[in-house]
């Protein structure tokens, strides 16, 4: 549970830093993260708890949910984003498994409905800090409104092929030339970037996977999971799982200037199991072993992953030296 100000928990990656004080009338969320998010609430009225959401949130922004206190001390929160980021953020920990509905929804009795329909909602205690009641969801980088607005430009940019790095909220000359040239291409007004549709361009874009950088394309009947490694500081680091929906394609965030890149991708049913034909499973790969893991996963050493309770998969190793652009595709045999 999370009490006050300076106190955090973690949503699948997702730094939560929820902060309230009771002394105004509304209550109001800021995402101070670099990710657009959906946000849902839970508001606790003895002997029940109500959820209602989702609140649409673009980096850096605020937005009133309600407009009186809530009655009881406890706000609960749940964020989820698109899937072009990778592997949805289910949450990690938390404190009270509410309902929710894939749409817009108000559930009165947020604690009576199938498990299935169930997400972990993380819970705040106001205090008094003379703002009013807030909820900030933050990232371990602690930006401020406006910084968290410029890493969510920066981190599309870069999904979008544009080399803005590093994401730090900091707008410094990488960024600036990056901003420049996605404006130019998109035919764009330079004060087009403070507007309130830029977040839905820069999806856009960052869906599309044609111009710079490097995407996974899904042209079979099956979701996709995706993982995907890059030489860092000498050291191949594997990311995932990635996950490209039937028909889509997905660009994932790369910084730098990587000349290879390493790729795997298996197909999973609606459950996500892993599909199989015959005793092996639908996959994409090659022969450069490295390891993953079942959840969400960040690995740098790929020495004896059984040893360490890993898994492992044989990945393809992609040359995208001298290439401006390059995409593969998952194709069923």
């Amino acid at each position: 549970m999370i009490r006050a100000a300076g106190t955090a928990a973690w949503l699948g990656g997702l730094l939560v830093m929820l902060t309230a004080s009771p002394a105004a009338a509304a209550l109001m969320l800021c995402n101070r993260t670099s990710y657009i998010m959906d946000v849902a609430i839970g508001l606790e009225k003895q002997p029940t708890i109500s959820t209602r959401g989702w609140f649409h949130m673009e980096p850096g922004q605020c937005r009133k949910v309600l407009d009186e206190t809530p009655d009881a001390g406890l706000v609960y929160v749940h964020a989820r984003t698109p899937a072009i980021y990778g592997s949805a953020p289910l949450p990690q920990g938390g404190d009270a498994e509410l309902c929710v509905r894939a749409q817009d929804f108000a559930i009165a009795n947020a604690r009576d409905c199938p498990l299935s329909q169930q997400m972990r909602f993380a819970a705040a205690r106001p205090s008094d800090d003379g703002d009013g009641p807030t909820v900030n969801l933050a990232e371990e980088a602690d930006y401020d409104n406006a910084q968290a607005r410029l890493a969510g430009i920066q981190r599309l940019l870069l999904m979008a092929g544009y080399d803005a790095s590093p994401i730090d909220g900091v707008e410094g000359s990488k960024t600036q030339a990056a901003l420049a040239k996605f404006l130019k291409d998109q035919k764009l007004a330079a004060d087009a970037a403070s507007g309130a549709t830029f977040f839905d361009t820069l999806l856009a874009a960052a869906r599309n996977p044609q111009g710079h950088g490097f995407s996974w394309c899904n042209d079979t009947r099956y979701t996709v999971m995706a993982a995907l490694g890059v030489v860092e500081m000498g050291a191949i680091v594997t990311r995932g799982w990635y996950r490209v929906p039937a028909g889509q394609c997905l660009r994932p965030e790369l910084t730098g200037d990587p000349h290879r890149l390493y790729s795997y991708g298996e197909a999973v049913d609606d459950d996500n199991r892993t599909i199989k034909r015959g005793e092996k499973p639908l996959s994409w790969g090659g022969t450069v072993t490295l390891c993953t893991r079942d959840g969400k996963f960040e690995l740098a050493d790929h020495k004896d992953c059984a040893g360490r309770g890993l898994n492992s998969a044989g990945f393809a190793v992609i040359d995208i030296s001298g290439a401006p652009a390059m995409t593969v595709h998952f194709k069923e045999p």
